[in-house]
């Protein structure tokens, strides 16, 4: 800020201060200086406006606040340049400052402790209940709005506390994940397939691959449908349906890998119109890849692979 505006902004403010105690003693002078049955001459209502004095304890608040402001101002920056007198902020008080200070302070705190952890193998992280509450933390600051504060997901956000996993559920492949992001697509099938491609190839998902049954009164071409998909979706989802992770093609065989709905309507409005999902990365929401291990950690152990391996 150039000098002339930085003492334009201060003459302002400090003018401004004091023109408002002047008003205050002023109008506070002007008073009648005990009670009167006098009325101001107007009413509304009913209701009539004395011509008494304000209170005391109210006109030293108005004081107050003032000198207040005054006091505010010679402590943290608001005069043009003036840089404040707080002490150890030479370069002057800034939110942002603050915030960096608090991290800072964290960060020798609790540096060590996430670097402790970091050294450790995932699968081990997992086990030790203080990283697990510490990851817990991260997971409802960075993920929960998405997963949900249990991980159990909801329509468009996958379940994280089973065993099903889009894109690989090995400690590698969720750390992977959470420091890179992901981004799913599954192209629009009716302007290939036609309309009645998509109901047979949604009845063969539904009946053959995810073992339920049609609703009553659907009238569908399983074996058509099975020629639809061997043509069609076999490419991402593989010959048995049990998808490929390193596309993010989840398993057709297991209905609760169908994160928009599993049931016949849905099957083939993801069919029609196909899916278009993005996770974000999350390396930089998170902080630091010591973090992300530790969520990773924290992850892996809410899946059923965490209790496989302490099983064993």
């Amino acid at each position: 800020m150039t000098s002339f505006w930085s003492g334009y902004i201060t003459l302002l403010t400090l003018g401004s201060l004091v023109a408002l105690l002047w008003l205050v003693f002023a109008t506070r002078s002007g008073e009648n200086k005990g009670t009167t049955e006098q009325t101001m001459g107007h009413a509304f209502d009913g209701i009539e406006e004395y011509d008494n004095p304000l209170p005391k304890w109210w006109f030293m608040l108005f004081v107050g606040t003032i000198i207040f402001a005054a006091g505010y101002l010679a402590i943290y920056p608001g005069l043009g340049n003036w840089k404040g007198w707080l002490p150890g902020y030479e370069n002057g008080w800034t939110q942002v400052g603050q915030w960096q200070r608090e991290m800072d302070k964290a960060e020798q705190q609790y540096g060590p402790i996430y670097a402790k952890f970091a050294a450790m193998p995932i699968e081990e992280v997992a086990k030790d209940p203080q990283a697990v509450k510490m990851g817990g933390r991260l997971f409802a600051s960075n993920c929960s709005v998405c997963h949900g504060s249990d991980a159990k997901g909801a329509y468009g956000f996958p379940n994280l506390t089973d065993n099903e996993w889009r894109w690989g559920g090995t400690p590698a492949d969720i750390k992977q994940t959470i420091i890179a992001g992901r981004h799913g697509m599954m192209p629009a099938q009716a302007p290939m397939i036609g309309e009645d491609g998509v109901r047979n190839a949604a009845a063969y998902v539904l009946t053959e691959l995810a073992g339920r049954k049609l609703p009553e009164g659907v009238n569908a071409d399983i074996e058509a449908g099975r020629k639809v998909f061997s043509s069609t979706c076999f490419a991402c989802h593989g010959a048995d349906g049990k998808g490929t992770p390193s596309m993010g093609a989840p398993n057709l065989t297991k209905p609760s890998a169908f994160i928009y709905g599993s049931s016949y309507a849905q099957l083939q409005q993801t069919i029609r119109y196909g899916r278009n999902g993005n996770m974000p990365a999350q390396l930089q929401y998170v902080g630091s890849e010591d973090k992300v291990h530790l969520l990773a950690a924290y992850v892996y152990s809410l899946s059923a692979q965490a209790e496989k391996t302490a099983a064993k």
